[in-house]
């Protein structure tokens, strides 16, 4: 059953458990889609999904090639690999938001989920500043300056800025106050 303003989150693997397990854990929260193998999960696939838990392995199409196929087609929803297979080196060029090892928990599960929604909203406010600040120096390029001044859409554009400034720097917070960020900038660090 779909409900509005519901995330939509689209469960790929060939083992049916995972695929049943994953869909009722998450069901509470979300609108959730499954596919059991990567043909399906592209039949599956549009705009409206935000969020794809990827196995690996999977016969016929294989989640790495139905990641990289999706990275291709520039489809907009954030990628999670919840896989068996270890991780390795090979993970250095693969399009993923995260990876997590099975077995996962039914809380692992929600707060991954989560966690890339969140991300998600920071990405969706990011590229709105750079949207804006894009605008704004063209205009600055462009335009006499006494211009902009008098300018009501000018003043307006600078407003939206500084809001969308303030919401990003509080999305920001807020992952690193949840850590779901924090790991990612340990392992820079080191």
């Amino acid at each position: 059953m779909n409900v509005p303003d519901r995330p939509t989150v689209l469960v790929v693997d060939d083992e049916e458990a995972y695929v049943e397990a994953f869909a009722r854990w998450l069901e509470s929260e979300y609108d959730v889609r499954t596919a059991t193998n990567g043909e399906d999960a592209f039949q599956q696939l549009d705009g409206a999904v935000d969020v794809i838990l990827l196995d690996r392995r999977m016969p016929g199409l294989s989640g790495d090639e139905v990641l990289a196929e999706a990275r291709a087609r520039d489809i907009d929803c954030q990628i999670a690999m919840v896989t068996a297979v270890e991780p390795g080196t090979d993970i250095v060029e693969m399009g993923f938001d995260d990876y997590a090892v099975k077995p996962v928990s039914e809380t692992e599960l929600l707060e991954l989920v989560a966690a890339l929604l969140r991300r998600a909203a920071f990405d969706d406010k990011f590229r709105e500043c750079f949207s804006l600040a894009s605008k704004i120096a063209a205009l600055e390029a462009n335009r006499d300056p006494r211009e902009l001044e008098r300018s009501d859409e000018y003043a307006e554009l600078r407003a939206r800025l500084r809001d969308a400034e303030e919401e990003a720097d509080q999305t920001l917070d807020e992952l690193l106050e949840r850590g779901d960020i924090d790991a990612a900038y340990r392992s820079i660090e080191n």
